[in-house]
């Protein structure tokens, strides 16, 4: 004698296209369909002659359970129809959950039949917004406690996943869409794609696309599906598209050593400019979303996150001091040609600054500290090479960037020199980094409240720290898109 059957059928999202043959073929053996009454639209056309439909009505999902078990121990062929995936906030888990809590239902067979979830339709009817890592969340929480929720929203907004969202509003659940987006764009670019599709495969299907910052949470209704995209997802001719990666510049072949001493290194192999980028980016929003304060202003997030990134020490968020509008106005001054130079205390500092944003603004950066006239005014004087870069510094650029990374007395040096009439730098970058007059030569700057600054209080800081920091600026107009900068 062949065991009683529930089969538990994904029927899709609504229309009569998207059902499959294996469902199809499934209500035609079945004795008994049990489901949501508006569902039986979809499958009466294929119905065997006396095949009984029993409705359980809506959100009574665990009474259509209990028929199902109460027909299929009488030894009829049941079959339980959801709608999209039965296995996706479907039947299926709690058909399965019942049996086990039965313990005398062992004899019926239970199979699922997946279907077209509703996203799936909804992602079709959008182009290809799910070519990448995705994850599906409900808003609902009717099953799921709200801080739930809210913990499975940071974690895919911080993840970088695309995120497709169920149940996203109803008439007593307003707000949780709006909590979602200002989570969302703490984590992603407003211009994020996003699209939101209204009964997807039906009649009154509507499908829309926008970007995250003006995705508007009163166009969406229950019966939507919103699908918010990575941070390598786009729109194309009213499209949204998350690309797999397949037109992706490949990391180029290994570099061969050619002399001897490079032999007995391990050759290191070149990444593309590309993947470098999509790296940066990667860390730069996992900075963001580890930030104590995340909600600062730009001007001194940006700076922070550079700095972060080049030192992985979240204390920089203590010790970074920005001047308010600092970065905007150093910024606005290489892009009006106000500021043509940076000069900097070391070459390692120098050689740290990006390359391609100083070719793109005319800037160019000095270092006088390899200049035979520093060695004769430092032996003349009997002051440090890096003092005596900076007067001579001060005498043909004194209206530039000034950026340490370094030499404290190289940043006291300016500090007189400015007291002194003698200089009027556009800025100053203070991050030299030790124990010996670094914190006072940090302090001797703040002074000068009319010279936009960049600080690094304490004993920290470092040439390549003071070079990231003078990046921040010179890529600025990347801030809002939260893209690290370009290198050509």
């Amino acid at each position: 004698m062949s065991k009683a059957k529930i089969i538990v059928a994904g029927i899709g999202p609504g229309s009569p296209q998207d059902v499959t043959p294996a469902v199809l073929e499934a209500v035609r053996q079945a004795d008994v369909i049990i489901g949501y009454k508006y569902y039986f639209q979809f499958v009466e056309p294929y119905l065997r002659t006396g095949t009984e439909c029993v409705d359980t009505g809506m959100k009574k999902e665990r009474e259509r359970a209990e028929e199902a078990f109460r027909y299929a121990e009488s030894g009829k062929t049941v079959c339980v129809v959801s709608s999209g995936d039965a296995g996706i906030y479907g039947m299926a888990p709690l058909i399965w959950e019942m049996k086990r809590e039965r313990g005398g239902s062992e004899d019926i067979e239970i199979e699922v039949l997946p279907g077209i979830s509703a996203f799936q339709k909804a992602a079709s009817l959008l182009g290809a917004p799910v070519g990448h890592d995705f994850c599906v969340i409900s808003l609902s929480d009717l099953m799921t406690p709200w801080e739930t929720i809210e913990r499975r929203i940071v974690a895919a907004a911080m993840a970088d996943f695309v995120t497709a969202v169920y149940n996203p509003k109803s008439n007593g659940r307003y707000w949780q869409l709006y909590r979602l987006k200002e989570i969302f764009l703490k984590h992603r670019s407003p211009e994020t794609p996003v699209g939101f599709v209204r009964q997807a495969g039906r009649d009154e299907q509507q499908v829309s696309v926008t970007t995250l910052q003006s995705f508007d949470p009163e166009e969406v209704d229950m019966f939507t599906v919103v699908i918010i995209g990575n941070s390598q997802s786009y729109l194309y001719q009213g499209r949204f598209i998350t690309p797999r990666g397949y037109y992706r510049t490949a990391v180029a072949t290994p570099v061969t050593p050619s002399t001897p001493e490079s032999r007995s290194t391990p050759a290191t192999p070149e990444v593309s400019p590309a993947i470098g980028q999509e790296i940066m980016m990667e860390s730069f929003r996992t900075i963001a979303g580890e930030l104590r304060h995340p909600d600062i202003p730009i001007g001194l997030k940006w700076p922070l996150l550079h700095a972060i990134h080049t030192t992985a020490d979240f204390d920089m968020e203590n010790i970074l001091k920005v001047d308010e509008g600092a970065v905007e106005k150093l910024y606005e001054g290489f892009v009006q040609k106000r500021i043509d130079t940076i000069i900097t205390d070391v070459t390692m500092a120098a050689a740290g600054i990006r390359k391609g944003a100083l070719q793109r603004l005319g800037v160019q950066v000095k270092c006088y500290l390899s200049d035979p006239r520093t060695a004769e005014m430092a032996k003349e004087k009997g002051i440090t090479r890096t003092q005596a870069g900076i007067r001579l510094a001060a005498e043909e650029h004194p209206g530039a960037l000034y950026a340490f990374g370094n030499a404290p007395t190289a940043l006291m040096e300016l500090c007189d020199l400015i007291r002194k009439g003698k200089a009027s730098p556009a800025g100053i970058i203070a991050a030299p980094v030790g124990f010996v007059h670094v914190k006072e030569s940090k302090h001797m700057v703040k002074p000068f409240t009319n010279i936009p600054k960049i600080i690094v209080e304490g004993r920290k800081g470092g040439s390549n720290l003071a070079a990231t920091l003078v990046n921040s600026i010179l890529c600025f107009n990347d801030a809002e898109a939260l893209r690290p900068g370009r290198d050509v």
